[in-house]
């Protein structure tokens, strides 16, 4: 089973600035929990990872 991380981060997409805003079951339902929330700005984008449940890896 996958779920989606949603992260704001800064333009350059750090991982150093990454700030975590939720796990969703659907790429669409982080998209759109981000546009309700406004996560994107001019200072800000937004990324979202696929990762598998009970996996061990780095993020």
């Amino acid at each position: 089973m996958k779920v989606f991380i949603l992260f704001q981060t800064d333009v350059w997409k750090s991982k150093a600035s990454r700030v975590c805003f939720g796990v969703f079951d659907t790429r669409a339902k982080a998209i759109e929990s981000a546009k309700w929330q406004e996560l994107y700005n001019c200072i800000s984008e937004v990324v979202v990872i696929e990762v598998t449940i009970n996996q061990f890896e780095e993020i």
